[in-house]
Order: C-alpha cells, then structure tokens, then sequence
C-alpha cells in the first residue's frame, strides 16, 4: 500500500504544469536535474456552452489546450455524444449512491456484482476515443437504471440522489439523452458548486475516476474483481455527486482515487502475470511476414490469447499494434508462433496505419479514432469500445468473422529482409533484481542519470518535447519509458540499438500504461 505522502507526490508531480517555460529550456532543467520553481499559469476561460456545443477537457488533446467547445472534439467526439456521456456518468453517480446505501445496510456483495461490473463498463466507455456510438450509451443507460430499480427493493432506507438524478429509462433515444445530458454538463455542474476550486477537486476526482474504472474493468476480465475497491469507486461518486462538496470534502477525496489506482494498477500487474507468464525481455519483429493476417489494438490481452487461440493453424498471421505491444514479452502469448510481430507506431497515426495493413484490424479498447472508409468494412470493435456502423464482436469472442475476411484478403505479399527488432518487457520484476547492478553503475559514473519518460501522448506532430528530451540526454544516462509516448523515443533513429558502456540498453521499455505499476514501482525503489 502506498502512504499519503507518496499518493500526494505523485498527484502533485501528475498536475504539475511545464507549459509556462519555452519548451526546450524546459529539457535543458529537467537534464541538469536543477531545482525550477515553474510559475502557475491561469487559465481565463469561460465554460459557458451554447446548446449545440459540447464542453469537453477530459484529454491532453483539447482544442487550445484548454477544452473542446464547439460541436466536434479534437478526438472525434460529436457534441451530442459528449453530452449523452455527460448524462452516463450522473446515471454512474446516481447509481454508486444506491450502491453505498446498500453496502451500509448490509446487502451482500454478491448482490452488487451487476452494479459492480455496469459501473466499471459504463465508466470505461467515456473514456477518450473509446465509445463514440450514442445507441451503446443509450443501451448502458438502461441497464443502469434497471439495476437501480432492483437495488431499490433491497434498500430499506433511500440514499439522498445526486441533483441531476433522473430517470433515464424515460430517455430512450440518443436525442432526447442528448437533451438531458446537456442540463448536467460541465458549465451546469460548475455554477451549481460551491466554489472554483472544490469544483477543480471534483473534475479531478472525476477524471481520476475514470482511469481506475478503466484498469479494474481490464481486472474484471481476468477474473479479479476486489470489494473494497467498488466500495471506494461507489463512495466517491457518491460524493462528487453532491454540489454542496467543498475543498475539506474533496481533497482527501482525491488522494484516496490516486491510493486506489495504485491498489487496482498492482492488482492488474498480478492478474496479467497470473494469466500470461511474468514478463520478460524479449524482442519482437517490426517488419512483415509474408501471409495472411489480423492487426490488433487496444490493452486487453485477454482478447488477443483468443484470438491467437482461433487462429493457431490457419496460416494467418496475428500482428500487434499501438497499446498491445507489450504482449509480446509475456510467455504465454509469445508462445504462438503466429505472434508474427508488431505493426506500425502509436494510435495517432492509425488512419494511415489501418489503411495500409492488408488485413482485418480489432480494436479491443481505446484508443479509436473516426474510421477512414477505406478501412471501414475491416475494422471491429470489442468490449466498451465502439463506433456506429463498425461491426462489433461480442462478450463470447468469436472471431469467425474476422477469421474468414482475413482469409479472403491479400495479407503481405513477402517477407522483409533483414529483419528489424526491438525490445520489450523490462517489467518491475525485470528491474528490480538488477537494482544493485545499477546502483553500482550510478557509482561507477557508468550512468550519469535515471530518466522516466512515458504517458500518453496526442496526434499533433510537433509534439516532440518526448523525443527530444530522450534525444539530448548524455550518452550515459538511461531512460524507462512506457505509455504511447515510448514510441517518440523507441522509433529515435539515434537512441535504436544505444547502449551503455556495460553493455545495458539505454532505453528500457516498461510496457504501456496498463503496466505503469513497473514504473511507480521502480521509481519509489530508487
């Protein structure tokens, strides 16, 4: 268990703005590790939405850095969309207080278990470029309230419902959701708080919500579902929910979301090594193999054993892509031949990507971006994600479909030469039993610094700051990367193949940000 004081450092350093120095000064401190005090910087905006519009700030993408407000986001998201997420997540909080209610009265747990499994779907659909299909929300909507509805025969006594609490199944279709979702969006939800800054602490208890919503859903697929974590999720929603928070309410509120995420990070890493193998160092192909094939995106692991399963035999070839690269260095997975490798760099570029692989692609969560229509009829969604017109594959898995299209089409024509590799895998239990190995190099002046660069990253090109920082260290120091934004270092023609005078890679690649549990890890060692 992480302490407060470790939670709160990682909250603060997580808030922490560099934007108000010029970038590469910026570099320039962070490589000579000197102590910067960064001025905070106010940002004087306006979360006033007409109708029409869409009031959205949840992603590092958002127009200006600041919000998308007009009636498209940067990631794709229709206003209406934004909106109808917007009435998803009052349902979720509506909800959550039932679930409280509930737990205090003492219902049992496996009374919960739907709750517990709607809350976590529900939640994980809003997250950025997951679910842009108004029809799925629509479809979570009910199933909320139904749920509700049953956990109301077993509360004696009503929980106090969030101001915005109505009763959806009454909004059955994407417009009138759309209607409603628009009396709860940000600016509503702003001018109803008490005060700037305890609304400042809800968006971050809410935002930060989302993400373990999103890791305890990847645990639920794996068979791990924990009590106290729901017990928290619900709790906390439930709290948000009430406009009458303030700061003393909220703050401990949002330490508790960072201790959380911890417990669910850890217990996604074990679920991953239960299933899968630890990882390990290994390397995987980036170029093509000859033969038919099938491209997979998005973090569960569990889609893609299905998958290598279903196709073991048929002469197709299972390529990677953007969040799955880490499947490769686990033993369980990296045990099918057919893995062939891993295709292309992170999801911002997949419109160019997608395009060009010759076969069927399966997008199991984020990141999705609007399909392009030469790529339309190829591409399915599973699990949360969704788009509308995309073919979906359900909860049984069954790849058939994609099976028979990717039979039907030219797959790669040959096999390129030489080949290309790459490393991945440096799990915490990679590292840590190096640790005096390292220490030692520190000593020795073989490593002159320790870096960790990682996170996710956005579509714009001129994003850099990752490559660049990576690019200007010295030659002695070693970076740890993860997350998307490894691949504005790993594809560093300088940093390919570097390694230190001991004979150890310069980069270490930690996986993606489902296995940023290494990193903390790691980093609280050092």
């Amino acid at each position: 268990m992480f302490s407060t004081r470790v939670v709160a450092s990682l909250v603060r350093q997580s808030l922490r703005r560099t934007t108000a120095l010029p970038v590469r000064m910026a570099r320039r401190q962070v490589l000579q590790a000197t102590a910067v005090a960064i001025p905070s910087r106010a940002l004087a905006f306006s979360t006033a939405a007409a109708p029409d519009t869409m009031f959205c700030r949840q992603c590092e993408q958002t127009e200006n850095h600041v919000a998308c407000t007009t009636t498209q986001g940067i990631c794709g998201k229709t206003a209406a969309t934004s909106a109808a997420q917007d009435a998803l997540l009052e349902s979720v909080k509506s909800l959550s207080a039932w679930c409280q209610a509930a737990r205090q009265q003492g219902i049992d747990e496996d009374q919960l278990k739907e709750a517990n499994v709607l809350t976590l779907q529900a939640v994980f659909s809003t997250l950025t470029n997951v679910n842009f299909d108004e029809a799925r929300i629509c479809d979570y909507l009910q199933q909320l309230e139904r749920c509700k509805a049953e956990l109301k025969t077993l509360v004696f006594t009503p929980p106090t419902e969030p101001v915005g609490a109505l009763d959806w199944r009454k909004h059955d279709t994407p417009a009138a959701v759309t209607a409603i979702g628009q009396t709860v969006s940000v600016p509503k939800r702003e001018a109803a708080a008490v005060s700037a800054d305890a609304f400042s602490l809800n968006e971050i208890a809410s935002y930060g919500l989302k993400g373990v919503c999103a890791y305890a859903a990847h645990c639920y697929q794996l068979g791990k579902m924990d009590a106290v974590v729901m017990a928290e999720i619900h709790r906390l929603y439930a709290l948000i929910s009430k406009p009458d928070m303030d700061v003393p309410d909220l703050l401990p509120a949002v330490l508790k979301v960072g201790e959380i995420n911890a417990s669910v990070l850890a217990m996604l890493d074990q679920a991953h090594a239960e299933h899968f193998g630890v990882p390990e160092p290994t390397q995987y192909r980036t170029t093509a193999v000859e033969g038919k094939c099938i491209l997979v995106s998005g973090h569960d692991m569990l889609d893609l054993y299905e998958l290598l399963k279903q196709t073991e035999g048929t002469g197709i070839n299972v390529y990677t892509h953007g969040e799955m690269l880490p499947a490769h260095a686990y033993p369980k997975l990296k045990a099918f031949k057919h893995l062939a490798g891993n295709y292309g760099t992170a999801w911002q570029n997949q419109k160019f990507e997608f395009a060009a692989f010759p076969g069927p692609i399966i997008v199991t969560t984020n990141c999705l971006m609007e399909p392009r229509r030469m790529y339309q009829d190829r591409i399915y969604t599973m699990n949360e994600v969704g788009w509308s017109g995309i073919s979906h594959i359900g909860a049984e898995r069954d790849y058939t479909a994609v099976i028979e299209q990717a039979q039907q089409m030219k797959g790669f024509p040959k096999t390129i030469e030489p080949a290309h590799f790459r490393t991945a895998g440096f799990n915490h239990r990679v590292l840590l039993p190096m640790a005096d190995q390292i220490i030692e190099a520190v000593q020795k002046g073989v490593i002159s610094r320790i870096l960790l660069i990682g996170g996710c990253d956005g579509s714009q090109y001129e994003r850099s700051y990752f490559t660049d920082l990576a690019e200007e260290a010295p030659d002695d120091s070693l970076i740890l990367t993860l997350g998307c934004a490894k691949n504005r270092i790993i594809h560093s023609k300088k940093l390919d193949g570097a390694t230190l005078s001991n004979g150890l890679p310069r980069v270490l690649d930690m996986g993606q940000c489902n296995d940023s549990y290494s990193a903390v890890g790691e980093c609280l060692f050092v």
